[in-house]
């Protein structure tokens, strides 16, 4: 075959009538380009003011899920957001902002931080991505601290809920400080996942 024909040959195609694939799930190699040292160390462990924020995720038949990928954003705990560069190398001071955790073979996600500050006089949060075998885009959630009512009450987001939708983006404050947070991906206690 000349390069004519192979030319003719192209141009004889039909054009492309078929819509762009979906998104695609996650696993099980997703590990693979994410991972870096300590990624899991938003803050320094046992630093000043350092935090354990954990929980575990489950599937809507209530089973842990072994292979999730959590990343949560906050910021510090006076309410400055992080702008440094380089998020992603742990240096055992910075405050970082960013982390990542996979879920463990019972489920459970955990992360060195601290408790985030009011940004702009709003109910302090994280914000959290849930990444997951089966789940063709990411999910996107917050995750609250209990302790200010007042702006809890106030915050546009959660005054859009039902009590029982409010309850699942609220974390618990354990008595050694550390906060408690499940992610339901499905079910009767379905964490509030929002659209973007």
């Amino acid at each position: 075959m000349t390069a004519h024909d192979t030319a003719a040959a192209l141009a004889a195609r039909p054009a492309k009538t078929h819509e762009p694939a979906p998104g695609q799930t996650i696993g099980p190699f997703f590990a693979f380009g994410i991972n870096y040292p300590k990624m899991h160390e938003v803050a320094f462990p046992h630093s000043p003011g350092a935090i354990v924020l954990g929980g575990t995720v489950y599937d809507g038949a209530g089973s842990p899920i072994p292979d999730a990928c959590i990343e949560i954003w906050g910021a510090d705990s006076d309410g400055t957001i992080p702008r440094g560069r380089g998020s992603r190398r742990r240096d055992d001071h910075t405050f970082t902002g960013f982390g990542r955790s996979y879920t463990t073979d019972e489920g459970r996600y955990e992360f060195w931080t601290r408790n985030p500050g009011s940004v702009d006089g709003e109910a302090p949060f994280f914000a959290a991505i849930v990444f997951a075998r089966g789940l063709p885009n990411k999910l996107h959630t917050r995750i609250y601290l209990p302790e200010d009512e007042a702006r809890l009450a106030a915050d546009p987001l959660l005054a859009s809920l039902d009590e029982r939708e409010r309850a699942t983006l609220i974390a618990t404050r354990e008595p050694d400080g550390s906060l408690h947070f499940d992610i339901r991906l499905q079910g009767e206690q379905e964490t509030v996942f929002l659209a973007y």
